[in-house]
């Protein structure tokens, strides 16, 4: 039997189509609505993280994240709970703007939602000294940069399904 020989008839119970084998058939609809939860950029209220201090910070135009008070350890991304000590007892703590290259490549495909448009783009690892990050490296092609090379931060704003300002970080090659 083909496909074409699957005939197809109404459940009256239930209004679904349903082949001679008695199994509903189910209709995809053309688009398909994301659930928040696939978004890249978290919420950064109060009401949806604990860590809504990091992004009122970054809205300021300062990079920052959290320094154990007990063992004086610095992590990045910022915690609620410190990795090494389990303290709670965390405060924030500035970062530099400025860092150098440690690894960068181009992500071609597979860009989180929100970024497809901009594939090409370089994703690097940046040391600011304390700690090092993952960050977009923007306004560079992956042929102009070199490891070492000096990168600068930038804040941008985030547009989205939200009612919100998010922000985010990403980092430009720095003007000799």
């Amino acid at each position: 039997m083909t496909e074409n020989d699957i005939d197809t008839h109404a459940d009256n119970d239930t209004g679904a189509a349903v082949t001679d084998g008695g199994r509903d058939v189910v209709e995809l609809p053309d688009q398909i609505e994301l659930p928040r939860l696939l978004d890249f950029y978290e919420l950064q209220t109060e009401d949806t993280t604990k860590i809504a201090e990091f992004y009122d910070n970054l809205r300021e135009g300062q990079l920052t994240t959290t320094e154990c008070q007990d063992c004086g350890e610095i992590h990045f991304p910022p915690r609620i709970v410190c990795p090494e000590c389990q303290s709670e007892d965390l405060e924030y703590a500035d970062l530099p703007h400025g860092g150098e290259l440690f690894a960068f490549s181009t992500v071609r495909a597979g860009a989180p939602m929100g970024m497809e448009d901009e594939v090409p783009f370089v994703i690097g690892i940046v040391d600011l000294g304390p700690v090092q990050l993952s960050a977009h490296v923007a306004d560079a092609e992956y042929d102009d940069l070199s490891i070492g090379d000096p990168v600068e931060m930038k804040v941008v704003e985030i547009d989205g399904p939200v009612d919100h300002e998010r922000v985010f970080y990403r980092f430009t090659p720095k003007e000799s």
